[in-house]
């Protein structure tokens, strides 16, 4: 059912924390220059600030300041570390904040919200040990013939300004998976966070500043993607774009930055597979979460699932259940489990697609229901393959059922889409699960677990039509730096 709303809080109240944080963050001052445009409660509609967008001049002055942050060197590593950590302290106190935040500006419930916040503390504090480990390899020039007598070694130098462009459904900790390893790994960082959800930002801006990293390593332009993101891609001396978002806009950049290296985390329709020998009281739980959290919003939500045929009917009648008992409606309700959509826009459009799919044969177990932005949770079973809930990216909660018989359909069917970011097993079958980790071409194959579950220390990136390069910290450190080869020749 869904949950009614409460009377609409007091929005100035609510965001007294964003005091001077209405504009854009360059060289450790708020300014507002630009025009401003509203950020409203995804829920209400309500209008919750007003923000002033970056102009060009604004732009040019962030690459400056970055540039000659650059130039004169980033703190010793650490250094580095002992700042992402106190962020990460600074970021627990204050949770509630940003809780707040996320719950208006991106819908999210309280659950997801909490969650996001737990998760940026231990990114923050991974990128903090790995900046004290940031180190190259040694050479093995004896494999040579005549060379033995060299020594090498390689070495690690930051590759330059970093432009992180983030998306609205992790505005937290999607934001943290590019700017702590760009930071960690010596680079001053632009970060132009998505129109939708500026106010997370802003205060993670001014959290990372007060816990030490230096004001010109740091700038935070609001604006839409269009006209701040589109003068940040014609701005020479960014060095690396990291992205994430969808994969027309993935290939925009792609094609501004050029020889400029990227890393790319774009569109996906994520796939799980449930053979018949799986455990689905485990299962099941694991699957309504990953279908369902952040009202579907997530780019490895589970929206394909394939279930061998003698389960078909078990699985749907559980799966529906579950989804049933998944409350939605008001995200400031604590027994919410399904928030708003990002938009009206975006949960009339995962409406029409359930009616089109149901008009097309497709079975509805249950939801489908709108009111307003919130869309109730959905599964469906026997979309066609041409059905827009099974061959389009969803980005919202909605789960389509498919029965197979064979195995290799299943993979083959999940390997059709342009995509490839991540996908799920559950089986007890060791063969099965080896075949599924060689054929399934997906960034990353999970066994017994969705499409959908994430640990912040694992790489993560997709193929195909999903990107390219690695998010985690570890990686992203590496994907953020050059590498160069010193030789000693005695």
């Amino acid at each position: 059912m869904f949950k009614k709303a409460n009377p609409v809080e007091n929005n100035k109240e609510t965001f007294h924390f964003l005091k001077n944080m209405t504009g854009c963050l360059i060289a450790g001052k708020w300014t507002s220059e630009g025009s401003a445009f509203a950020v409203t409660d995804k829920f209400t509609g309500a209008t919750v600030a007003q923000i002033s967008a970056a102009t060009p001049a604004q732009v040019q002055r962030a690459i400056d300041v970055a540039a000659q942050a650059l130039e004169r060197g980033a703190p010793p590593p650490a250094e580095r570390a002992v700042i992402l950590r106190r962020a990460g302290v600074l970021l627990a106190d204050r949770r509630q904040a940003f809780v707040d935040a996320m719950v208006a500006e991106a819908g999210f419930t309280l659950p997801d919200a909490a969650g996001e916040v737990d998760r940026a503390v231990i990114t923050l504090n991974l990128c903090a040990e790995e900046c004290t480990r940031l180190v190259g390899d040694v050479v093995p020039f004896a494999a040579s013939p005549g060379a033995h007598q060299r020594m090498g070694y390689t070495v690690r130098h930051p590759i330059g300004i970093v432009c992180a462009i983030t998306p609205f459904n992790s505005p937290l900790n999607t934001v943290l998976h590019k700017v702590a390893p760009a930071f960690g790994a010596g680079n001053p960082v632009v970060l132009k966070p998505s129109a939708l959800t500026p106010l997370t930002s802003a205060l993670l801006g001014s959290v990372l500043l007060e816990a030490g990293m230096p004001a010109d390593f740091l700038a935070v332009l609001q604006g839409e993607g269009d006209t701040v993101g589109q003068w940040l891609l014609e701005e020479p001396r960014i060095a690396f774009y990291t992205f994430t978002g969808s994969t027309r806009v993935g290939r925009i950049i792609q094609q501004a930055a050029g020889l400029r290296r990227t890393q790319m985390e774009l569109g996906s329709i994520a796939s799980t597979i449930v053979c018949a020998d799986a455990d689905l009281d485990r299962a099941i739980p694991k699957i309504v979460n990953a279908a369902f959290r952040k009202a579907g919003q997530v780019c490895t939500s589970v929206q394909r699932l394939y279930v061998e045929r003698p389960l078909l009917d078990e699985v749907a009648r559980r799966l529906a259940e579950a989804a049933t008992a998944f409350p939605a409606g008001n995200p400031r309700d604590p027994a919410t489990r399904v928030g708003p959509l990002i938009s009206q826009a975006a949960a009339e459009r995962a409406e029409h697609w359930i009616q089109e799919a149901v008009a097309a044969g497709a079975t509805l177990l249950c939801g489908g229901q709108r009111v307003g932005s919130v869309v109730q949770p959905t599964v469906l079973v026997g979309a066609p393959a041409n059905a827009n809930a099974w061959c389009q990216e969803a980005f919202a909660p909605l789960v389509s059922l498919q029965a197979f018989d064979r195995f290799e359909d299943a993979i083959a069917s999940a390997n059709s889409t342009p995509y490839g970011l991540s996908a799920g097993v559950f089986t007890s079958n060791l063969d099965r699960a080896f075949i599924a980790t060689r054929t399934l071409r997906f960034g990353t194959v999970q066994i017994n677990e969705t499409s959908s579950a994430r640990s912040d220390v694992m790489p993560f990136g997709g193929v195909k039509d999903s990107g390219f390069g690695k998010e985690g910290p570890w990686h992203s450190m590496r994907e953020m730096t050059e590498e160069r080869l010193v030789i000693f020749n005695p």
